[in-house]
């Protein structure tokens, strides 16, 4: 099959899935560019159809992975096509349309000695998709999305995330409701504060540990900190008041990696 016009309808619903109110009705979202595709066929979510070039043809890496793929459609687009549907100025040659999964927290809360990294508020999508990247790296075994967070499949935060958000459970949920639930099944909740009671490099990272990232501006929400258990400093030598979310979530990430011998 092949789409030419961008005027096509299809199209439009694809180019739609760019804004967050209609990835919530259609519960799709798009995915630009050969590696994130490439992550999302290997990862074996619910990919509905997938657009190449059709001047440029399907990327060599793709096609090997697409004989092992059923009941997904595959069409040639022109490159008006790609441009529409891209949020980029430099449109990657393939996208794909991916169903929503419905992810719940249980399959982080049932994890012994889990650890996990909270986001609460941090509204910038490039940081949020760096965090998912970051505890992918450091074998952490989860990530979950507060209210006020950046969206997940805001195309920036995928784009952050470099495939990452198919290696780990990431969920989007009312940290209200869920971290209670960690704590009653032995999760200790630790923030950062420049007032902490020690740094990240005395304190035991061992057991279940949920870390909490707040907002770049705000920090966590006083609805949260009533939860927190612990906070720890990141010590700093030189002259920065703070660092941003991704920075801070990766040095304790690391260093819980470190002390846990992952």
């Amino acid at each position: 099959m092949e789409i030419i016009s961008p005027q096509n309808t299809r199209v439009k619903e694809w180019a739609g899935l760019q804004e967050k109110k209609h990835r919530d009705k259609a519960q799709k979202y798009i995915l630009e560019g050969v590696h994130l595709v490439q992550e999302a066929l290997l990862a074996e979510v619910e990919v509905e159809c997938l657009a190449y070039d059709l001047e440029r043809g399907m990327p060599s890496e793709l096609k090997k992975l697409l004989q092992s793929v059923q009941g997904m459609e595959v069409i040639g687009v022109s490159a008006a096509v790609i441009s529409k549907c891209s949020s980029t100025n430099t449109p990657q040659p393939v996208f794909a349309i991916v169903r929503k999964e419905q992810q719940g927290a249980e399959a982080i809360l049932s994890k012994k000695d889990s650890l996990v990294v909270v986001l609460d508020g941090v509204q910038d999508p490039g940081n949020v998709g760096t965090i998912i990247r970051s505890a992918d790296a450091a074998g952490a075994d989860g990530v979950i999305l507060g209210l006020g967070c950046a969206d997940l499949y805001n195309p920036k935060t995928i784009r952050s995330t470099m495939g990452s958000m198919f290696h780990l459970p990431v969920v989007e949920g009312d940290l209200s409701e869920i971290l209670p639930q960690a704590r009653e099944r032995g999760a200790l909740l630790v923030s950062t504060s420049l007032q902490g009671e020690e740094t990240c490099y005395s304190h035991d990272f061992h057991g279940s540990q949920w870390l909490l990232i707040g907002s770049e501006g705000k920090g966590i929400s006083p609805e949260t900190a009533r939860l927190v258990d612990k906070s720890i400093i990141i010590p700093m030598a030189g002259r920065a008041e703070s660092l941003n979310a991704a920075m801070a979530a990766t040095i304790l990430l690391f260093e819980g990696m470190r002390q846990r011998g992952l």
